[in-house]
C-alpha cells in the first residue's frame, strides 16, 4: 500500500501550538471584552438549510457558500458567516430571549473564494450584535467594542472606518440612481482592491449608469478631510435629502459620544468609500485597519441590518453588530512580529530526575497547578540535558530538578532557561519563589 501524502487544501492551513496558543490568547481576550458590555454566548450549527443561507448577502456571496446535498438529500450548506446564522437563531428562539439581546458568537466560517493575503476559505470569526432595537445607542456601543477589543489585544495604531448606508443610499437618491444602489454599492466596496478605473468601469456594466454617473459616485466617496469637515460638506451638498440627514445625524452622535466616553477621536475616522458589500446593511457600517499594516484589509468589520430577521419572522427585530476577522488578525501579527514565540501552555517544567520519584514530581505538579500555575512533568527519565534541551525548545521559564540529594534535604533546583541561572529553595517555599518569577 503506498502512502497518502499529507497535504492540506489550498485555502485552508494548519495551525501548530506556536499560532494556536496566541489564537486561544486572543480568543479568551475577546471573550472578556464581549462579556464585559454584556453580551451573551451563543452558538449555532455550521451547516444550515441552503436556503437559510443563499440570497442574503447578494449573488457574489452566494457564489462563495458550499452548497450540497446532504445523505438524506436535502439542500444543506455551509455557514459563510456568523450574522445570517444569527438572524435565523433570533427569529426561532427570540420571544425566550427578550430584546434587546446581545450575543456574542466564535466560531469557524467557510467561503470559497480566491486565497489571498491573510485570507483563508476557513477562518474564524468572533461576531457580537445587538437584536431587538433601532436606537443609535447601540450603533455607538459596537464602535466602543470595537475599540476596546483593539486595545485589549495590545494594538494602539489603528483606525476605525465609518459610514452610513443611509448617507449613500440618500446620495444616490439625490443623483436619481436609488433603484441601482446594489449593484453601485458591491462595486463601490471594491475600490481598495482594483482601484477607482475599474470600479468605475464596473459600475457602468453591472448598474448600467454612465460613465459621468459613475465618476460622480466616485468623487463622492473620496472626499478627505477631518470628520467635521465630511460631514458639513455632505450636509451642505445632500442634506435636504431625509435619508442623508438622518446619517448625518447618527454619525455626529456617534461621534461625540465616543470622544466624551474617552476614545480617542484620531481611531474614529469617516469614510464615504466605507460601503461593505454584503446586500443587508441598512445604517452605520465599520471597517478597521492596522495602520502599520493596512494592506491585510479589514480586520473587524459590521453594520447595521434592519431587516435581515424579517426574511424568517413577521416580528422586527433590527439588528446592528461586527465581527473580529481572528485569522487574518493573527496573520498581520505574525507578519509584524507581535506574536510571541510560545509552543506550550503553561510556564514550568518539571525534570524525571528519578523515575522511582514519578509520584513526588506528580504531587508537585497538583500543588502548583493547585496555586493556579500551569506546569508540565517530562514523561520519561532521559539525562539532564535531553530535558533541558526540550525545556529550552519548547519555551517554558522555570525547570524545577530534583533528585535523591535534593529529596533528602527538601529542596528544588530552580533553572531560569532564559539565562540559564539556577537558585535552589526550599519545599516550603517554592510555589511562592515560582510564582514571584513569573508575575
Amino acid at each position: 500500500m503506498s502512502l497518502i501524502e499529507p497535504r492540506t487544501l489550498k485555502g485552508f492551513r494548519d495551525y501548530p501550538p506556536a499560532l494556536m496558543i496566541p489564537r486561544e490568547q486572543m480568543l479568551e481576550t475577546a471573550r472578556r471584552v464581549f462579556r464585559s458590555y454584556g453580551f451573551a454566548p451563543i452558538d449555532t450549527p455550521a451547516l444550515e438549510y441552503a436556503e437559510i443561507l443563499t440570497g442574503k448577502g447578494g449573488e457574489e456571496s452566494d457564489r462563495l457558500i458550499y452548497q450540497f446535498k446532504d445523505h438524506g438529500g436535502r439542500d444543506v450548506a455551509l455557514r459563510f458567516d456568523l450574522t445570517v446564522p444569527f438572524a435565523r437563531f433570533a427569529a426561532q428562539h427570540i420571544a425566550q430571549l427578550g430584546t434587546p439581546f446581545k450575543r456574542y458568537h466564535m466560531g469557524p466560517v467557510w467561503r470559497g473564494e480566491n486565497t489571498a493575503h491573510g485570507r483563508y476559505r476557513e477562518f474564524w470569526q468572533c461576531d457580537f450584535d445587538v437584536i431587538g432595537t433601532t436606537a443609535n445607542a447601540a450603533d455607538i456601543e459596537i464602535a466602543l467594542v470595537i475599540h476596546d477589543l483593539l486595545t485589549a489585544l495590545g494594538f494602539e495604531r489603528f483606525s476605525i472606518r465609518l459610514n452610513n448606508r443611509l448617507v449613500l443610499n440618500g446620495l444616490l437618491e439625490s443623483f436619481g440612481l436609488a433603484d441601482r444602489a446594489v449593484p453601485l454599492l458591491r462595486a463601490l466596496d471594491k475600490l481598495p482592491k482594483i482601484g477607482a478605473d475599474k470600479v468605475r468601469e464596473e459600475m457602468e456594466r453591472t448598474a448600467r449608469v454612465s460613465s459621468d454617473q459613475a465618476r460622480a459616485v466616485l468623487h463622492l466617496a473620496s472626499i478627505q478631510g477631518d470628520n467635521a469637515s465630511i460631514l458639513d460638506r455632505v450636509h451642505a451638498e445632500f442634506g435636504s435629502n431625509s435619508r442623508t440627514a438622518e446619517g448625518i445625524v447618527r454619525l455626529r452622535e456617534l461621534l461625540a459620544v465616543a470622544a466624551e466616553a474617552g476614545v480617542p477621536p484620531e481611531r474614529l475616522s469617516i469614510d464615504l468609500a466605507i460601503c461593505r458589500g454584503l446586500d443587508y446593511y441598512t445604517g452605520t457600517i465599520y471597517e478597521t485597519f492596522l495602520l502599520d499594516k493596512p494592506d491585510i484589509g479589514s480586520v473587524c468589520s459590521g453594520g447595521r441590518y434592519d431587516n435581515l430577521a424579517s426574511l424568517y419572522t413577521k416580528q422586527q427585530l433590527p439588528g446592528v453588530g461586527a465581527s473580529l476577522g481572528l485569522d487574518r488578525l493573527l496573520a498581520a501579527m505574525e507578519e509584524l512580529g507581535l506574536l510571541q514565540a510560545a509552543r506550550t501552555p503553561v510556564p514550568v517544567f518539571i525534570l524525571q530526575f528519578d523515575s522511582a520519584r514519578l509520584g513526588a514530581y506528580q504531587n508537585l505538579a497538583r500543588r502548583l497547578r493547585s496555586s493556579g500555575i500551569g506546569v508540565e512533568v517530562y514523561p520519561d527519565a532521559k539525562k539532564i540535558g535531553t530535558q533541558l534541551q526540550y525545556a529550552e525548545r519548547r519555551g517554558f521559564t522555570l525547570a524545577l530538578i530534583a533528585g535523591s540529594e535534593e529529596f533528602a534535604h527538601g529542596v528544588w533546583k530552580v533553572k531560569h532557561l532564559a539565562t540559564r541561572s539556577e537558585t535552589v529553595v526550599s519545599d516550603a517555599d517554592l510555589i511562592e519563589y515560582v510564582r514571584s518569577k513569573l508575575t
